[in-house]
Formats: structure tokens, sequence, C-alpha cells
């Protein structure tokens, strides 16, 4: 078929943008700008361990989880994005935007309830083994009316102190938090970048035994042991939380800031969402934030 010189021209500069994005993957090693939001964007917490008594498990207080986000909260998580003309980094403010934590037993007696957040009876759990349920909150107001996550946790821990000394290993594996990522700025400001408007939601386990927090060390010894007393482990031992579950507002997957071609980016946004919306199937949760995002999902 004749496709003239304009159409030739067409089809060469789309086959060199092709290689050209390929090499860049190979180049960063198939980093692409969506994994280096979705790396920055996973907590690390310090691993303590459990007496043998405990069976010497590996733990997190959420104390130190919500440590992790400080930083972000006041200054914005700084994701490196690669553009053509170079690196830039991209700032998010985090915002709680759901959250759920089942406890192992029976909770301690919390406050009473307030307007946005409820503390159900037992028989309000659909399951035995989803465990009882000691706090849960749905943010419904407007993104630019929200405050930075650690300041509602900080709010919520007024009314549930629990927040604050729970272990991971006394919550149940239905236990989970929502994180909504706002952009606010980059540096150096660019222009004419589509893209830098786009917004995340994650979703990340924790409990303990949620087959989505995985154990790491910086070292390569095995963690001390052999005290009858709760201990952490060596220096450099940590526990991260990927998020299991994503949503994304603004985000074009044809063309995005945030893909690129050969990284597999294409299914890995359908498989974290998908994860996303079975899980809140699975507890029959009502995420507002969910909703609002996969209306516009792509």
């Amino acid at each position: 078929m004749y496709i003239g010189r304009r159409g030739r021209q067409f089809v060469e500069e789309r086959e060199t943008k092709k290689m050209a994005d390929e090499g860049k993957a190979t180049e960063r090693g198939g980093l692409s700008n969506l994994q280096s939001f979705l790396d920055a964007a996973t907590p690390s917490v310090p691993a303590h361990q459990l007496p043998e008594g405990g069976d010497g498990a590996q733990f997190f207080y959420l104390e130190e989880f919500w440590e992790q986000y400080n930083e972000p909260s006041a200054y914005g998580l700084d994701v490196p994005v690669y553009l053509q003309i170079g690196e830039v980094s991209q700032y998010f403010v985090p915002s709680l935007s759901a959250l759920q934590i089942y406890t192992r037993k029976a909770p301690l007696a919390a406050a009473s309830r307030g307007d946005e957040v409820a503390n159900p009876s037992s028989d309000d759990v659909a399951e035995d083994d989803i465990g009882q349920l000691y706090i849960e909150f749905f943010e419904r107001t407007l993104p630019h009316a929200r405050r930075p996550l650690v300041d509602k946790i900080a709010e919520l821990a007024e009314t549930y102190p629990e927040l604050n000394s729970f272990k991971s290993t006394e919550l149940s594996r239905a236990s989970w938090i929502s994180v909504a990522w706002y952009p606010i700025y980059h540096i150096p400001s660019t222009r004419n970048v589509k893209g830098f408007a786009t917004c995340f939601l994650t979703y990340h386990a924790l409990s303990s035994f949620s087959k989505d927090v995985i154990h790491g060390s910086t070292t390569s010894e095995a963690p001390s042991s052999g005290t009858t007393s709760e201990m952490k482990p060596e220096e450099g031992s940590f526990i991260s939380l990927p998020p299991f579950g994503l949503a994304t507002y603004k985000l074009q997957r044809q063309g995005s800031l945030w893909t690129m071609p050969g990284s597999g980016d294409s299914e890995r946004l359908g498989s974290l969402f998908m994860a996303a919306d079975s899980w809140l199937k699975q507890l029959k949760v009502r995420h507002h934030d969910f909703i609002y995002f996969s209306s516009h999902f792509m």
C-alpha cells in the first residue's frame, strides 16, 4: 500500500520513538515513572521481634508506621520523574483516605463515636476470622480541605489511642489503609508536560500475617535471637508495606508521563486496580475515593 512521503515520515518517527522508549526502559533497568512512584510510596518500618514464646515473629508498631509519613506530610513525597530533558522531583502530599483496623482479640474500650469514625460492635463483623473491628474511617471531604495524613492520625488517636500502640501481630489480615496522594509542585518547574496533575490512591496491609507485607534486611546477617524479652533484630532489618492495590486519577495509559512502553506498566496498573476492587468487595466496603478515582481511572 502506498502511504506517501508524509506517511513514511510518520511511521519512521513512530518507530524511532518506540525504539527510544524501549531504550530508556533498558537504560533505567525497566524502571518507569509509575514504578518510581510505587517505590517512593512504599513505607519501610523498623522490624521488631517477639520473644521465642511468641514464635519469634517479626512485627512493627503502628506508631512507627505513621512516622514514615511525617516528612511527606510536611514537605511532600519526593518522587523522581524522568523526562527527556532530565530528572524532575514531583512532590505529593498524603492524606488518609480510608482505614480499617481489625484486632485478633477483643479491643480495648474506645471512646465515644465520632462524626466520621465508626466503632461497630462484633455483630457488625461478617466473618469470625476477620476479627474485631476497632476503628474504620472513610474520608468524604474535598481534597483541598483535607489534613495531611499524620495530622489526621493524631486527631483520630485522641479517640482511639491504640492507633499508636498496636503491634502488627495484634491485627488481623483484614486491617488496611488507603492513602490518597495529591500533587503539589515539582522541581525544577517545567511547562507543557502532561501528567503532573495525576493523583494516586494506594492500599497497604497493616498486619504481619498479610502476604503483602515484605520482611527484609539491609544486612546479610540473620537477626539475633535467644532472649525472652521483646527485642529488635539486627540493625538494618525492616518490614516493607508496598501497595497491594492502586487507583489513579487523570492518568492516561497511552502517552502518559507515568507509563513506559516495554515496562509492563499497563498490566501492572490493571492488576493493582483489580486487586483494590476485589479487596473492597471482599470486605463489602464502599470506599468513596475509590469510586471517584475509578470513574476517572484512565
